[in-house]
């Protein structure tokens, strides 16, 4: 299952990305290269599997599942830049701002965030609540990168619900209206992908030794998530164990 819509996200990211003849042609290069390196794919594999559990199909949701990942490779390009983070590095290859220059990855995020939005715009239904949910995600993980980036103690729930789970939670939404799934489907599926989002952070700080929590109250946190997000699964009209196993994936995973 995960790699047939795996095979959907990518033959769909190949179809709304810029051809490499387009001008000017180092952003198209540029787009490509920031978008295919090797990422895991987990927000639009939520979209895919988000259609599937509110009763309609995987299919239903490629273009939402393409505008989540392009939205969120966008935050990436961004956040690796000088005055951000300062990251040379992304996925074992250089950064975009590293390879291409800073101007050019400012503006390569740009056009990913604006061709995200295009892609979204392709849904086979309820094209203006995937539209609005996407612009809620774009938003509010910038609100948690200010946060984050800002001196002085910082409030992790907050930083967390929105430069994580928020882009969760839009991939989990989105695939639920394009699938065609009621508003109790919509909002079990924004409940799981919350405490998904939250269990995926949790897990990275164990990762990265850098909790703010400790070691044993973090393990603890993501179990409560990852709980409660296959609690949110129980009576969806579809069928929900690829979400399921994707949240039981992602505890204890090594990278």
């Amino acid at each position: 299952m995960k790699e047939a819509y795996l095979a959907i996200v990518e033959k769909t990211l190949d179809e709304v990305m810029p051809g490499a003849l387009e001008r000017p042609a180092e952003l198209s290069e540029a787009m490509r290269y920031a978008v295919g390196t090797g990422g895991k794919r987990i927000r639009p594999l939520i979209c895919l599997a988000s259609a599937v559990a509110a009763g309609g199909r995987a299919e239903d949701a490629r273009y939402p599942a393409a505008a989540i990942e392009l939205l969120h490779n966008y935050t990436l390009v961004h956040d690796d830049l000088p005055a951000m983070d300062n990251d040379t590095e992304r996925r074992g290859r250089p950064s975009v701002w590293a390879k291409y220059g800073e101007a050019n990855a400012i503006l390569v995020g740009d056009a990913l965030q604006a061709l995200a939005f295009k892609a979204a715009a392709m849904a086979p239904r309820n094209v203006g609540r995937i539209v609005a949910e996407l612009a809620a995600a774009g938003v509010g993980v910038v609100q948690g990168q200010i946060e984050d980036i800002a001196a002085g103690e910082k409030d992790i729930p907050f930083i967390y619900r929105h430069k994580t789970a928020d882009l969760f939670m839009a991939a989990a939404v989105m695939g639920a209206l394009a699938g065609g799934g009621d508003d109790r489907a919509v909002e079990s599926l924004r409940a799981y992908a919350l405490n998904l989002g939250l269990a995926f952070q949790f897990e990275d700080d164990l990762l990265d030794g850098d909790s703010p929590y400790g070691r044993e109250e973090t393990e603890r946190r993501v179990r409560d998530a990852t709980a409660a997000a296959l609690a949110a699964l129980e009576g969806l009209p579809g069928d929900s164990s690829p979400l399921a196993a994707l949240a039981q994936s992602l505890v204890g995973r090594k990278k």
